[in-house]
């Protein structure tokens, strides 16, 4: 707390130095859109800063591609054309087609397929083998295949161990001990391998090639391979035709045989059933049931009038006999109708009499007995109506049953004759489809034995393979182009590739990018003719280098940074030792020197390093001595007449130097000297060993970062600037040192810096 308490003194007693500090520092961690575009330029820096092990590999495989190359035997191509004019009828039809365009090449590229099956098949190549009798020919001679025809004799397998060239090497050469089976093996081999087909497009002509490393057998193979496969296709034909007619001999004479049994089978079935006409019967047997159907139609229709008519005859035997009789279904018919008039006439009769008499009158009586007897007369003539009706109702069932019962023995019958008719008739399919297909089997027989006639053969030979004059395996300008090809995308890979895994910062733009902020200027690697010159006083001893030139450019960016408000106070830092800070510390603030007053002070309390740059000794009154109060200020600083500028060694380096870079004396002393210099620059130490450059960085109004190009990670760089910002200081910009710049030939570069054996704690 006591620590915390003391720093927040010093930055309140050293306000001064602060007050031109302006916005927040740019985020470190901001990537700019367009960070992933591709940029070609980059690429094209890349290969040309890898460009000689680019060049190398490429060299190497070429090399490499040559020798193999040269080394191997060669092989000769002997080519043959055939020409292929197939019969344009399946096999067995002599009735020609005509072909379109596509039929024709479907038709080609059918023949092509099935050529190259045959002429890699074993089945030939054993043909071919038997035929030239190959194991006796020269070529399979021992001594001729020891012989080697390569440009290059080299035994690849000599440099390799003895098991590992023992399982590599191939069988011995043929002797003349070994077998005829043996030799027909090889043989076997050698003409599946060597063969070689190939269609013209558009056309029916083939190229047939031999393959072998004996050009004078290449040319020989070919012709008398293609020699055997046109007599092995017109061989196979005539079998093909041999076989196809034994097959429609056996397969007619079966189809006779099938045509007879089916004949049988046909007069049986007539004979069995007695059929004569099975046409006509079905005619007959049709009308007869339509008249049944008709018959039987109208009796249904009598027997449910008739039936509606009993029911309304039940109902009205239940009524009075007056309201009965005057019912529609019995008032129609006759015999009720004069009765019921006669009843209607004697009740009229006695409506009168009984005008004139009274009831007892004879005439009176008379005629009610005469009415009496009409009423009668009108039930009986009821009654047998309705007898009659039911009688009726009765036959008119009767008679629907007899009809429907008649229809059904015609239907039953219809049944019958109609599967006797389809059993016929399959049987007539049957004979028809036999003697049709008898018939058919009989005419191509007969084209067949016309077709098995012709025996030209389907190819020919319309020219001769000739030696070949020269190999065409290996083609060593290609295989060495290639290799060339694949050396330099190795190299291009490989160099974009070590180039991808390198997480080095490169140039200015990663440092603006990956870390957020500014570039002050380059430092390019040094010359290797100056190797005499000290880096750290390059500078002072050769102000017209490009290094001096790159030192006035960033004194330049440093001066124009703060122009309102100018850093006094300016710290130099790195991520780790080596890096150049040191150098870049003494450069800068001598190239200032040439326009301010500057202080240099070596504020690297583990590692001072500035002293003997200057022909200050170790252990020199400075920077520890003056804060702890031991030594004046005088006796601290010293002057130096070739640079121009006074410098603040480290002095007695202390037990703990971070207590007394973080002490409010440490802030006074920095504050009493920064007022009598119009800029101090501080070389401070490593941000990412000790915390001492973040405690100086507090105390500075400025840092300057020091990074070595494609050397520091820069997630290392990135996790610095981070620290120095949690403490607000002001970080003017970046340095990127010993940068490659391959255009302008620069060899050989120092290491900036000392510190190879930091053993630093926080």
């Amino acid at each position: 707390m006591a620590d915390n308490e003391q720093i927040a003194d010093d930055e309140l007693s050293y306000e001064s130095y602060k007050a031109h500090r302006q916005a927040p520092q740019p985020d470190p961690t901001h990537i700019r859109k367009d960070e992933k575009r591709i940029n070609i330029h980059q690429y094209v820096k890349v290969a040309l800063k890898h460009k000689w092990g680019i060049v190398s590999l490429t060299l190497v495989a070429a090399i490499i591609a040559y020798l193999y190359a040269a080394s191997l035997e060669p092989k000769y191509k002997a080519l043959a054309m055939l020409e292929f004019t197939p019969q344009t009828q399946d096999q067995g039809t002599v009735k020609e087609s005509s072909f379109n365009e596509f039929e024709r090449r479907f038709k080609g590229e059918r023949i092509f397929n099935t050529q190259s099956v045959i002429l890699k098949s074993r089945d030939f190549a054993e043909r071919v083998v038997d035929r030239l009798e190959l194991w006796n020919h020269p070529y399979f001679d021992p001594e001729n295949m020891k012989e080697s025809r390569a440009t290059l004799q080299i035994d690849w397998l000599s440099y390799l161990p003895d098991w590992m060239a023992t399982l590599l090497r191939p069988t011995e050469p043929v002797t003349s001990l070994q077998t005829k089976e043996t030799l027909k093996v090889q043989a076997l081999a050698m003409i599946q391998g060597g063969i070689e087909f190939e269609h013209i497009e558009n056309t029916m002509l083939y190229r047939f090639g031999f393959n072998s490393n004996d050009p004078d057998f290449a040319a020989e193979m070919a012709n008398k391979i293609a020699n055997l496969f046109i007599e092995f296709d017109l061989e196979s034909r005539l079998d093909s035709y041999k076989n196809a007619t034994q097959y429609l001999t056996d397969r007619t004479m079966d189809l006779k045989a099938s045509i007879n049994e089916s004949e049988k089978k046909l007069l049986a079935f007539r004979e069995k059933e007695k059929i004569v006409n099975l046409e006509s019967g079905s005619s007959i047997l049709g009308r007869q049931m339509e008249d049944a159907f008709n018959n039987l139609t109208d009796a249904q229709k009598n027997r449910i009038t008739l039936e509606k008519i009993v029911k309304d005859i039940d109902r009205l035997r239940e009524l009075p006999f007056n309201e009965a009789v005057n019912h529609p279904s019995l008032i129609e018919y006759e015999n009720i109708k004069e009765a019921k008039r006669e009843e209607l006439d004697s009740e009229l009769e006695i409506a009168q009499l009984a005008k004139r008499y009274g009831p007892k009158h004879p005439k009176m009586i008379a005629a009610k007995a005469g009415h009496q007897t009409r009423i009668s007369r009108m039930k009986k003539e009821v009654d047998i109506v309705l007898n009659n009706i039911d009688k009726e109702f009765e036959r008119a069932q009767w008679l629907e049953t007899k009809l429907q019962k008649q229809f059904d023995d015609l239907k039953l019958q219809a049944h019958a004759i109609d599967s006797k008719q389809a059993e016929y008739r399959a049987l007539e399919r049957n004979l028809g489809a036999d003697q049709k297909l008898y018939d058919t089997f009989l005419t191509r027989f007969k084209e067949t034995n016309i077709s098995s006639g012709n025996n030209t053969p389907n190819a020919r030979i319309i020219d001769e393979a000739r030696v070949p004059g020269g190999h065409y395996w290996p083609n060593l300008e290609r295989i060495v182009v290639i290799a060339s090809l694949g050396g330099l995308f190795l190299g291009l890979l490989l160099a974009f590739l070590l180039d991808y895994i390198n997480d080095t910062l490169k140039n200015s733009q990663d440092i603006e990018e990956k870390i957020g902020i500014a570039t002050l200027g380059n430092l390019q690697v040094l010359k290797s003719d100056k190797s005499d010159l000290s880096p750290e006083r390059m500078y002072i001893d050769d102000q017209k280098s490009l290094f001096s030139e790159s030192i006035r450019t960033i004194r330049t960016g440093v001066l124009l940074t703060s122009l309102d408000s100018p850093d006094k106070v300016v710290a130099v830092t790195s991520s780790v030792p080596g890096e150049g800070k040191t150098t870049v510390s003494i450069n800068l603030a001598v190239a200032l020197g040439q326009l301010e007053k500057i202080l240099l002070i070596d504020a690297d309390m583990r590692r001072a390093s500035l002293g003997p740059h200057f022909g200050i000794e170790k252990n020199t009154p400075g920077l520890s001595d003056l804060v702890a109060g031991t030594e004046e200020e005088a006796n601290c600083i010293h002057h130096n007449e070739d640079a121009g500028i006074d410098i603040l060694p480290a002095g007695m380096i202390p037990p703990n130097p971070q207590e007394l870079l973080s002490s409010q004396r440490f802030s006074e002393a920095l504050q009493k000297l920064a007022s009598h210099y119009d800029r101090v620059i501080i070389d401070t130490a490593p941000t990412q060993l000790v915390s001492d450059a973040i405690l100086v960085a507090n105390q500075a109004s400025g840092v300057i970062y020091v990074i070595k190009a494609e050397s520091t990670p820069y997630h290392l760089v990135k996790e610095g600037v981070k620290r120095l910002h949690q403490v607000d200081s002001h970080i003017i910009g970046g340095v990127l040192n010993q940068m490659h710049q391959g255009a302008s030939g620069y060899g050989g570069y120092y290491k900036y810096g000392k510190y190879r054996n930091y053993d630093y704690t926080y």
